[in-house]
């Protein structure tokens, strides 16, 4: 190696001197040997390196900024080409407004047009001449000296990381592969809520109820707070009892195969069952995921786990950094605050599903039946909604002129799952919001998830088509996404064609109804990150192994922040999200975003119209994806902190208890 290194050093001078007496750029070294890192015998010989330097380093700014524009257009062209291709191809598996899947479109729902991307841009030696022409920066550089970079600078940099690994296309195809199964598996978890029945036999849901696990499991168990009487406070409680003993059956596996989308299929969720349970399903296709990342690894040299790749290169933010600051929040004391105001709203010892209290929301105070019947006539299909968006922007503070450019950058599709927004990777394709839409118009949760999916895409416009360079294009981390999600969210009310619009965070119970979000998705992200940690340390683990363990982590991290607050020992509720089988390691992210999301709040609160409020909105999310520390810098003037959270707690907490 030592001898690499002098070598290196006479290929820099011959850059240097060769071409021009121009002095080149005071990172060319670094990117060189960044290129002969990653350059092997195939490639060609040592004679070939040191001339593909001599050809392609940029001697001046402006020979360096023309390649970058070229690449850069490059880059776009065939990130959205494959992305275009990509959303045809899975047109099938994902939407209802589409033809039937067949066996071809399952088959195709797993390929990856980029699969081979890096194997033909390091063959063609572009990969070698971004790298030469533009380092990659780590973390900690990116932190340190990105504070006096220039837009142009950072755009630079993110140029930088596009080729920092060289993984075998037959390995990346792979990866996509088992993700897509596991999507197609989770696409179609439903449970039938009307095949349920009490230990006495009883029917509690109509025949024409199914619930998408997790996700609709959850929002009707969340729905359920919502209560006129005593009468039916204890109907509704019967129900979520059901629902959680279901999300428990389903973690531990014990739940019955023929129940998992099954029309016909009439179960006891407490009772004792003798036939076949679903066979370890979910964990196999984790390990499935996991098996392939195995592979993937030996080709990451600086980040040799998915974990370190999720998080140091992915999220920007490293994995224990995370898991202290969900802990600090888990085990605060403001969670008990926060409980006891919960215990006293609901006359009752909490249960662990209370962990999805939902009475904190405006709309806890409303009749969800009358807010379903609403927003079924607003939206009977996707395209109402559509049509609708350049008044919700309107309503939100947009200018006129940016509502529409927005709203005509987004396409409104109805999802087969629970609803996604899928971004556009160009300025030729719409972001694309798909939200599950039945029959008979979008009820009232699926307009709430509608809304979420609009703050992602209104995000994924703004960052795409308001940009200034290509390479800033997106955010930090799909937390930044989601904090903007959820900024729309919470504003679901609001948005209706006859409601005010307000300012949430002036609002205790909307604070409050932020911080037990926290609360809640922090231990569920927390089990997720563990489970991964697990993972790695045990390879050989069998699907049945991995179900016990878990399981075992749920329960340990639930003992000591959860049972003190909600009870029951050795619950496994945590590990419900469907997210840990069809997307690893992404539900960090949620608790990040929810965070994010707040500072914005206190931040945006100061703008007194929403004129204002919408201008300063575009303003932070057209920063783009600089580091996560330097974009909340730049957008709120401090890095993500559960501190502005936990103070606003504790002011809220301290009034209520004021004799």
């Amino acid at each position: 190696m030592k001898g690499k290194y002098l070598l290196l050093g006479c290929i820099m001078l011959a850059a240097c001197t060769q071409k021009s007496p121009v002095k080149p750029d005071e990172n060319a070294p670094l990117g060189v040997q960044q290129a002969w890192e990653l350059w092997t015998e195939e490639d060609g010989s040592r004679a070939e390196f040191e001339q593909l330097v001599s050809d392609y380093y940029c001697q001046t700014d402006s020979q360096r900024q023309m390649l970058f524009e070229s690449l850069s257009r490059i880059l776009e062209n065939v990130y959205q080409s494959a992305d275009m291709l990509t959303v045809e191809l899975l047109r099938s598996t994902q939407l209802t407004n589409a033809a039937e899947p067949q066996m071809a479109d399952w088959i195709m729902s797993g390929y990856n047009p980029l699969a081979h991307f890096s194997d033909d841009m390091f063959a063609s030696k572009l990969a070698f001449v971004t790298i030469i022409n533009f380092p990659h920066y780590s973390l900690e550089e990116k932190n340190e000296l990105g504070r006096t970079w220039s837009r142009q600078e950072w755009a630079y940099a993110r140029m930088g990381d596009v080729f920092t690994s060289r993984v075998p296309g037959e390995v990346n195809a792979r990866i996509s592969q088992v993700y897509a199964n596991a999507e197609n598996y989770i696409a179609d978890y439903n449970i039938y809520m009307g095949n349920l029945r009490t230990e006495d036999g009883r029917q509690l849901w109509e025949n024409d109820k199914v619930l998408l696990s997790h996700w609709n499991l959850r929002d009707e168990l969340k729905a359920l707070y919502q209560s006129d009487n005593l009468e039916s406070r204890g109907r509704n409680r019967e129900k979520q009892e059901m629902i959680y003993k279901v999300m428990q059956r389903i973690v531990d596996q014990t739940i019955p195969q023929e129940a998992i989308n099954g029309k016909d299929y009439i179960w006891e969720p407490f009772a004792d069952f003798n036939g076949e349970n679903e066979p370890y399903t979910r964990y196999q296709k984790i390990l499935d995921i996991a098996h392939a990342y195995f592979t993937a690894d030996a080709y990451y040299p600086s980040a040799p786990t998915a974990i370190q790749r999720n998080f140091e290169e992915g999220v920007e933010i490293p994995a224990a950094e995370l898991d202290s600051l969900f802990r600090a929040l888990v085990g605060s004391e403001q969670v008990k605050q926060v409980a006891s105001i919960i215990k006293e709203r609901l006359e009752r010892d909490l249960r662990p599903y209370d962990i999805w209290y939902d009475g904190f929301k405006a709309r806890a105070s409303l009749n969800e039946d009358m807010l379903s019947a609403e927003t079924r006539q607003l939206y009977p299909d996707a395209n109402a909604f559509a049509a609708d968006m350049y008044r919700l922007l309107t309503k939100m503070g947009f200018y006129s002129e940016d509502a529409r450019r927005i709203a005509h950058h987004i396409a409104v599709e109805p999802a087969r799952g629970s609803g996604h927004a899928w971004p556009c990777l160009g300025r030729k394709e719409d972001a694309r919001l798909r939200t599950r839409i039945p029959a008979g118009g979008m009820d009232y949760k699926g307009y709430n998830i509608a809304v979420h999916e609009f703050g992602h895409c209104v995000e994924q416009v703004l960052d795409m088509y308001f940009i200034d360079y290509y390479m800033l294009s997106g955010v930090p981390n799909t937390a930044y996404t989601e904090a903007s999600a959820f900024l729309w969210q919470h504003r679901d009310l609001q948005l209706l064609p006859e409601a005010q619009m307000g300012n949430g965070i002036n609002n205790p119970d909307e604070v409050l109804d932020q911080f037990w979000s926290m609360y809640e998705i922090m231990g569920v992200s927390l089990v997720d990150m563990a489970m991964w940690q697990w993972i790695y340390a045990h390879p050989k683990a069998t699907a049945k192994e991995l179900c016990e363990a878990t399981q075992q982590i749920a329960k340990d991290i639930w003992n000591q922040y959860y049972e003190p607050v909600l009870g029951e020992h050795d619950c496994i509720l945590l590990a419900v999200y469907s997210h840990m089988v069809n997307a690893p390691m992404y539900l960090p992210n949620y608790p990040l975003g929810h965070i994010v999301q707040y500072q914005l709040e206190e931040h945006l609160a100061q703008y007194q119209t929403q004129k204002d409020f919408a201008l300063e909105y575009m303003r932070i999310y057209r920063l783009g994806r600089l580091t996560p520390k330097e974009w909340m810098v730049q957008a709120v003037g401090e890095a993500p902190s559960i501190e502005p959270i936990l103070r606003a707690v504790d002011r809220i907490c301290g009034a209520t208890q004021k004799p």
